[in-house]
């Protein structure tokens, strides 16, 4: 089995407490499991465990409207869509706090994801198990998911409620600063890395394993600058290459669905187009990936999301070892003069030839396309999104060896290893245009700074990454934000770092969330 088993069954998904009444007219129907009913057994900490990984089929999600929060609003993407509303929330225009593609489903989806991990690590504790492995183990990937959650938090908003039990809607809960998110998320990886396992069996590929806690743990230092912490997790996942994690001869590899859970993958989620059905909570939800749908060209997609041209720019600065352009940006980006820069390579967009009228000079995001094998996109692609990869880990990896003290030079062996890829063939640093790179710390770290969009582009970090870096906090860094993309004219410093709580939470939370400032 590719997928993990999804088990949502009606309010089996969505479990609250309610209080139990010997009165006759107040008989519990067996049919409609409540918190006194249900985690019993093993198998209902199971289907409790699938109910919280069932979150990724929503919408506020990776499925859909995450890749504009943190695709289109960083600088290597931006939004043509006709919906004003959506496409403003791309261009730092947020005039209706509540707008719910652009904020409410993120704040929604999150935190009934994090209700329901609670669940889980509220009542699977006092389950008996024959085998505590197999509890621990569903603990321990309930911790993952609640910190995955909780960092997104930190990330968009800054601050938020801090909740870990499960609580009736009459609970409001208590704002904590980003600090105190981060200590969570922190928590929660540390007890959940001392819990999974390395890998999983093919009936159970997609769950959480020690190397997915240490990596989202090394991002979540990093963003704090935690360096050294970081390392020493990335450490952990260096030492597993060619035993358990490596890269992919084939950089396509990575986004298809084809070879899927390959060895490059930290964490991927699961998604099929046999599902075909809604995104309520039952059994026919749909579980395919609707980002494509989004991105693709006009006529095979709605089109909302394009790339900026920036990135074709720096991709064409150099050449590969046979003396052609890096593959990456055939991969990576349609654009109109694609079949000239890739004669050797199909030049048809969806079995289609560019079209000029409808198309102009935009360019459109072809990483997780489906049009390798289908003629239009649909809300249903079937592509695994690799949340985390092996990639980013040298990456990352480098990153903390010149912010803790190495060398560029050091540093160099791990970016070495992405840019020599098989598929990608460029030379090392030391034999680029960009050799300049390691005469110095800062040199290096900018030169990465490009090396993870080239990379990495369109695949929700890069947001993550303008904020570890600073970018957002200065002038300075905001003017270079603004040459590469037009819509970081309108980013207001101290306030458009992160998004503004959506209002409805504020004002029904008795004073207990405050707005975000600025807004």
């Amino acid at each position: 089995m590719k997928r993990i088993n999804i088990v949502i069954c009606g309010l089996l998904a969505t479990l609250v407490y309610t209080s139990c009444s010997h009165d006759l007219l107040d008989i519990e129907n067996p049919n409609e499991p409540t918190t006194g009913t249900f985690w019993k057994t093993e198998d209902d900490a199971q289907k409790g465990l699938d109910a919280v990984y069932s979150r990724f089929y929503k919408e506020g999600t990776w499925m859909r409207w995450l890749s504009f929060r943190y695709d289109l609003g960083s600088d290597e993407g931006w939004s043509t869509s006709p919906w004003n509303e959506l496409a403003d929330w791309t261009r730092f225009n947020y005039v209706n706090y509540n707008f719910w593609e652009g904020n409410n489903q993120h704040w929604e989806d999150f935190y009934v994801s994090i209700f329901r991990a609670n669940q889980v690590l509220h009542y699977v504790p006092e389950i008996s198990f024959t085998d505590d492995t197999k509890k621990n183990r569903i603990i321990g990937q309930a911790e993952f998911l609640r910190a995955l959650w909780y960092f997104q938090v930190a990330t968009l908003w800054e601050k938020g409620a801090l909740v870990l039990e499960p609580k009736d809607g009459s609970y409001k809960p208590e704002e904590v600063p980003e600090a105190r998110l981060w200590a969570q998320v922190e928590a929660d990886l540390q007890s959940a890395a001392a819990k999974l396992p390395e890998s999983w069996d093919a009936d159970n590929r997609g769950r959480a394993t020690i190397g997915a806690a240490k990596a989202l743990l090394a991002k979540a230092y990093m963003q704090q600058h935690k360096f050294a912490e970081a390392k020493a997790e990335l450490q952990w996942l260096i030492d597993k290459e060619n035993s358990l994690y490596g890269l992919m001869d084939d950089y396509m590899d990575n986004f298809t669905h084809y070879n899927e859970n390959n060895k490059e993958s930290i964490f991927e989620i699961q998604f099929d187009d046999k599902n075909k059905g809604g995104t309520g909570n039952d059994a026919s939800m749909a579980t395919g990936f609707q980002r494509t749908q989004f991105y693709a060209p006009g006529g095979i997609g709605w089109q909302d999301g394009k790339a900026r041209a920036w990135l074709v720019g720096e991709y064409k600065r150099e050449k590969n070892l046979s003396g052609e352009n890096d593959i990456r940006l055939y991969h990576n980006l349609y654009y109109k003069t694609s079949p000239q820069d890739f004669p050797d390579e199909n030049p048809l967009i969806y079995g289609r030839q560019w079209d000029d009228g409808a198309w102009g000079d935009h360019m459109f995001i072809r990483k997780y396309s489906t049009g390798y094998y289908r003629d239009r996109e649909d809300y249903f692609a079937p592509n695994n999104y690799r949340l985390i990869r092996y990639a980013d880990i040298l990456l990352m990896y480098a990153e903390c060896i010149v912010e803790t003290g190495g060398t560029p030079t050091e540093a160099a062996v791990y970016v070495n290893k992405v840019r020599t890829r098989l598929s990608t063939n460029l030379p090392t640093l030391q034999n680029s245009i960009f050799a300049n790179a390691l005469s110095s710390k800062d040199a290096f770290l900018k030169r990465l700074q490009m090396e993870r969009a080239l990379e990495l582009c369109f695949e929700g970090w890069r947001w993550a990454d303008l904020k570890r870096w600073g970018l957002l906090d200065t002038q300075e860094g905001i003017d270079e934000l603004k040459s590469r993309d037009g819509d970081f004219n309108n980013f207001i410093l101290g306030k458009h770092k992160r998004l503004p709580i959506p209002q409805i939470e504020v004002d029904n939370s008795d004073g207990k969330l405050t707005q975000n400032p600025g807004y």
